[in-house]
């Protein structure tokens, strides 16, 4: 005969050596969000110009299928995979993802003056400028008091951000979803500051300066440029 703990139902969102000190009745965040966003970005990553990546136009999507490959495989066996590797892979393939932002805008800038084709970088300019809120969407994500797990477990008290729903404190019965960092992702790259959401720690003020950066970046200079050339 089964035990009790063996037919519970498992929450589907969270690792089982996490699972077990998690604060009853607290809504829980889905993930399937951010790994659609996290695939978006390798479709964006075909629309941008060879001249503006490393590799070909698969490979970025390539590299996120082949980490989400053992989650999913764990899924469908009826497993998970441990807190540690789970968030190991996660911030890996953010990594990977930042450093393909990073050189899309670098070379964008390298070979902007010998640029004259005006609808062809104002295009580059809107993907990459897409493809920064995506990338800093699940940085916020991931960062956020330590990832989703964490902020669960801590009863998603304002840790790094603080949204107006966890002003004067949080009882559990609300919980940032990835939608609400894609939001913040997005008015930092439009207002290039924060609007409800405040910032709380040095380490995501750095990720919103650096984000409002190669925002600005997009919008005054290379956008710029392109209507001006039209």
């Amino acid at each position: 005969m089964r035990s009790t703990e063996e037919n519970r139902p498992l929450n589907p969102d969270l690792t089982d050596p996490a699972r077990r000190d998690l604060p009853e009745g607290i809504v829980v965040a889905p993930r399937w969000a951010a790994i659609l966003g996290s695939l978006v970005l390798g479709v964006l990553y075909f629309f941008l110009p060879a001249k503006l990546r490393l590799g070909p136009d698969w490979l970025l999507l390539a590299i996120e299928i082949v980490a989400l490959c053992p989650v999913i495989i764990a899924r469908l066996l009826g497993r998970r995979l441990p807190h540690f590797t789970t968030r190991l892979l996660a911030l890996l393939t953010l990594g990977v993802v930042t450093v393909a932002l990073a050189i899309g805008v670098l070379l964008l800038i390298v070979t902007l003056p010998a640029d004259k084709h005006a609808q062809a970088l104002f295009s580059s300019a809107i993907v990459l400028w897409l493809f920064n809120i995506l990338v800093f969407s699940l940085w916020y994500w991931e960062v956020d008091g330590g990832g989703p797990i964490k902020r669960h477990q801590a009863g998603h008290k304002a840790v790094d951000w603080q949204f107006p729903q966890q002003i004067g404190g949080n009882d559990g019965s609300w919980a940032p979803h990835y939608l609400d960092y894609l939001f913040v992702a997005f008015t930092t790259a439009t207002a290039l500051s924060p609007t409800d959401t405040m910032p709380l720690t040095r380490r995501i003020k750095a990720l919103m300066m650096a984000q409002a950066l190669i925002a600005m970046s997009l919008i005054v200079i290379v956008a710029a440029r392109a209507i001006n050339m039209l």
